[in-house]
């Protein structure tokens, strides 16, 4: 085990006594014509906690999509597994909503039918007055009940991203599977949904599993950041454990010696230990 100053660095996680989420020798390779398979994904090991907010970093092409993919349900490991309370994954579900960078709202629906959509295709059998309260209160948890009538071409990409995480979180998954999710918005924008994101965590508790480039977003969020290794055959380099308390503020977050060393040591790692060859 390594240590940053005070801060522990831990290269491989212990399972709990009862796993929540097990990613368990996960390999994930294609075949090539004429040539070995090209191995995306090589044994990655992570147990995630209930109610753990995990964030996964690294370079473009070392896996952290298909590694979402395969917890999704969306792609088949080639080796290994991914269990959801000792039940393997082989599918998608309603257990593990997703909520993606581009938004991914049916533009003839308004957000409260884009809503609704995910409710009733997971409980048709509901009445309608109880779906209907499901929307409006998964609405008014992102604020954006003045805006239940409009179409996505009448939102801002803020405004978009609010709806697709009401509508993933109004299926009451048991995880929340997160894919560059602010990454196509603006800075004030985004740092508005990571406090919107910070807050829903700390009410509703749903485990998370996040893929960012941005280091300062992971600190702020995570309780542990994930470093991917460069692909292809990417591995986990090493998992640092956030040490800030809860609920956090960003202003004593970045106030803490704690988080210019947590941050120089990712920098290090993506920067210099597992630089791209384009990277200084």
């Amino acid at each position: 085990m390594q240590t940053v100053n005070s801060t522990t660095v831990e290269p491989k996680l212990s399972p709990p006594s009862e796993p929540f989420l097990v990613i368990e020798q996960l390999t994930k390779s294609y075949p090539v014509a004429g040539g070995e398979d090209y191995v995306v994904l090589d044994g990655i090991d992570l147990t995630v906690n209930e109610g753990e907010f995990v964030c996964v970093i690294g370079h473009s092409g070392c896996g952290k999509s298909t590694l979402l993919d395969m917890v999704s349900g969306f792609r088949t490991p080639t080796i290994g597994e991914v269990r959801l309370q000792n039940k393997r994954i082989t599918q998608p579900g309603p257990d593990r909503m997703v909520v993606f960078q581009n938004y991914s709202l049916l533009p003839w629906m308004t957000a409260f039918e884009n809503i609704y959509l995910g409710i009733h295709s997971v409980w048709p059998d509901k009445p309608k007055a109880e779906k209907d309260q499901i929307v409006h209160d998964h609405l008014a948890l992102v604020g954006l009940t003045e805006a239940a009538n409009k179409k996505p071409g009448q939102l801002s990409g803020g405004m978009k991203q609010r709806v697709c995480i009401a509508r993933a979180l109004a299926l009451r998954p048991q995880v929340l599977v997160l894919d560059e999710p602010f990454g196509a918005l603006d800075p004030i924008t985004r740092e508005e949904l990571q406090e919107e994101l910070l807050k829903i965590w700390t009410e509703h508790r749903v485990t998370v599993l996040m893929i960012t480039h941005d280091i300062d977003e992971a600190l702020l969020l995570s309780d542990r950041l994930v470093m991917m290794t460069n692909g292809p055959a990417a591995k986990i380099g090493e998992v640092l454990t956030i040490p800030f308390p809860r609920p956090r503020d960003r202003t004593l977050v970045m106030e803490d010696p704690k988080y210019y060393e947590l941050r120089n040591y990712a920098l290090d790692f993506l920067y210099h230990r597992f630089a791209h060859d384009d990277v200084g």
